[in-house]
């Protein structure tokens, strides 16, 4: 049995209407959706249930112990016997954004795009004056906190990091960022996991959004879905060469990566059967927006400057 039969897709496939925001134009559904009837939800829950099975494991990859207050009590909880890929692909985040933070000095911003239940901020070991930043639906979000708070599991943040949610609905999700206290002047490290990425223009206008706020030289890590995919021809003739056009074309070198690679580095044996989502670290390669304001107006002083000398010369 594939993986794609024998548990529940963490990225679903939906069609309901959507809306793009005004500025940072992050296309988002509009759907009439019931709380966790939401598909976004289910989704959501849906991976959830499987970091919940594999914390369950005799030797789980990663321990995540608030997954299970999101799991249904009508869903089996039984131990998954097989690794999932989804689970390797976590793990693979989950180090790159400790190893990178802990290479930052003094403020490190870490910027998660989220499916509204991502755990990181509360089960990993964020080094001092870490402030995390969570875009996700907002009815999402709401739903797992509430469900945190009853559970009385206590999800707290490490001492002397901060967190923020900033809601995907958001009219404008950089002034929301900056107004929170994110500097596109200072490195970042960002991480795309269960984001509901619903089309490959959607996913490029994400690309678009990282390249305006993320510091030359940030990471950018993450899986992105198979669907996006499914719809370009080219990428079956050669799928690396696709993904590295995609990336390119707005500022970022990527390195595609093999999940049976990092099973093996683990010490796991993996076949990654109908799993076809695409794991990757990508690079920035521009200049955040706040850098190219700041050298102009370091370039407009400069010239001023130059400008009066001129005049006292006279």
């Amino acid at each position: 049995m594939g993986f794609a039969q024998a548990f529940p897709v963490a990225y679903i496939n939906m069609h309901p209407s959507l809306i793009c925001t005004s500025k940072r134009k992050l296309c988002v559904s509009t759907a009439k959706l019931n709380g966790e009837n939401d598909p976004l939800f289910l989704a959501a829950t849906a991976s959830a249930s499987l970091r919940y099975k594999e914390t369950l494991r005799p030797e789980p990859l990663f321990l995540d112990p608030y997954a299970g207050c999101f799991v249904p009590h009508n869903i089996p909880k039984d131990v998954i016997q097989d690794l999932h890929p989804y689970c390797l692909a976590t793990k693979f985040i989950d180090d790159k954004l400790l190893h990178t933070v802990s290479l930052i000095d003094g403020l490190k911003q870490l910027v998660l795009l989220t499916d509204g239940m991502d755990t990181r901020p509360y089960r990993l070991k964020w080094p001092t004056s870490t402030i995390i930043f969570d875009i996700s639906p907002e009815s999402v979000f709401k739903i797992a906190a509430e469900k945190l708070k009853a559970s009385g599991v206590g999800a707290k943040m490490p001492k002397g990091c901060i967190f923020y949610h900033i809601p995907l609905e958001s009219s404008d999700i950089e002034q929301s960022m900056q107004f929170k206290g994110y500097n596109g002047s200072r490195p970042s490290i960002w991480a795309l996991q269960g984001f509901p990425v619903m089309t490959l223009a959607n996913f490029e206008e994400v690309l678009t959004m990282i390249s305006s706020l993320a510091m030359k030289g940030s990471l950018f890590v993450g899986e992105l879905p198979s669907c996006l995919a499914e719809t370009e021809m080219e990428i079956k003739s050669n799928r690396r060469q696709w993904v590295d056009k995609l990336f390119m074309s707005k500022g970022f070198r990527v390195e595609m990566i093999n999940y049976e690679g990092v099973a093996e580095s683990f010490g796991k044996d993996f076949a990654s059967g109908h799993y076809n989502n695409i794991l990757f670290v990508a690079e920035q390669l521009l200049h955040s927006d706040d850098q190219m304001e700041s050298w102009r107006q370091e370039f407009q002083r400069v010239e001023n400057e130059g400008d009066e000398e001129g005049f006292e010369e006279l």
